[in-house]
């Protein structure tokens, strides 16, 4: 029989619509969990539509839960066996598929039914989040890296793995022609995997002029103002230009515009979750040959992403807007939903 244990400490709770707190909670470990205290962690656009909406697409909040998904800490208690030691850095992977039906006995877990996503209203009861003093998980949801890694930089590890799942998605890169139309910080990690895996131009559009010097920091090498019809139609000419075309935005006209990009026989990525009805070229499409795909979060990319984070292969710290306390996190979602000022923001429980 398992043996619990129970330890106070304090989280941040969305409640509903424009109502976000700091309060108490209580977590109940058993021995075959990992104690976590929590370190740093990164604000996600679900959490930013938790706060402004009370909801994340179909996901609603029914009752208060403790938000954030992309966080890291230090190894308080650990089961024996697992390999994990007391004092170990780990990233933590918010995923908890059953491991048992067929989306997961296939390998692809992200699609598991029954998925239990950390900081995710999808199911009743919810399941809480990591921004906490400290969270309880299980041994396979941590990977352990390098103290020497700063936590702010680790904290990157869940949006890098969403990169490189859609990099993942695309195929071959090796020599290729990309472009990435949305350069936050999903994007920007898109151009750096994409680097990464071979490609050797790579090219980042975007409204914001701020997005498009944080895509030159992040691996591009050109940027474009999707405004600029000159530049738009030079891309575009001779049935297209890029091999591969990750859209990262979401929005209905850029969604609409990644046909004319892409050359025959292209692939294009759709990572951007829009909400709103899309007028897509189906005739272009089909004519040109072009491979439309979706990616959806990451399976063993997590592991990758934290190798990645650790060697050095991807440095994240360009993207960082701001660092909040527990306390502030009201403020400190305001401030990340301001695509105007902020790419990244994350929240420091140390």
């Amino acid at each position: 029989m398992k043996s619990t244990e129970k330890i106070k400490c304090s989280a941040c709770f969305a409640h509903g619509e424009k109502d976000v707190r700091v309060e108490q909670r209580e977590i109940e470990y058993s021995d075959s969990d990992v104690l976590v205290k929590v370190a740093c962690g990164g604000i996600c656009g679900s959490d930013i539509h938790y706060y402004q909406h009370g909801r994340a697409g179909m996901s609603i909040l029914k009752h208060p839960m403790v938000v954030g998904h992309e966080f890291v800490g230090v190894v308080k208690k650990a089961p024996e066996n697992s390999g994990l030691q007391v004092g170990q850095a780990v990233a933590v992977n918010p995923s908890q598929p059953c491991n048992h039906c067929d989306m997961c006995l296939s390998g692809r877990q992200n699609h598991c039914a029954t998925m239990r996503f950390m900081g995710s209203a999808q199911f009743n009861p919810h399941v809480n989040g990591g921004f906490s003093e400290y969270v309880a998980v299980k041994p396979e949801q941590c990977i352990p890296y390098d103290k020497g890694v700063p936590a702010n930089v680790m904290a990157f590890s869940e949006p890098l793995a969403v990169s490189i799942h859609a990099v993942k998605m695309a195929g071959q890169l090796t020599g290729k022609k990309i472009l990435v139309i949305g350069a936050g910080p999903i994007g920007c990690l898109i151009l750096a995997a994409a680097r990464s895996a071979g490609a050797t131009e790579l090219v980042a559009s975007d409204l914001s002029p701020r997005c498009r010097e944080l895509a030159l920091q992040m691996g591009a090498t050109a940027v474009i103002d999707p405004q600029d019809d000159a530049v738009i139609a030079a891309y575009q000419q001779h049935k297209g230009y890029f091999d591969v075309v990750f859209e990262a935005s979401g929005a209905p006209a850029a969604i609409a515009s990644t046909v004319g990009f892409t050359r025959p026989c292209g692939t294009i990525v759709q990572v951007g979750m829009g909400t709103s009805p899309v007028s897509w070229p189906v005739s272009a499409m089909l004519v040109k040959e072009i491979n439309w795909v979706g990616s959806f979060r990451f399976i063993d990319e997590f592991a990758t992403a934290v190798k990645w984070l650790e060697d050095g292969r991807v440095d994240p710290r360009p993207l960082i807007s701001g660092e909040y306390p527990p306390a502030d996190i009201e403020q400190a979602l305001i401030t990340a939903a301001d695509k105007n000022v902020s790419a990244k923001v994350l929240i420091r429980f140390e």
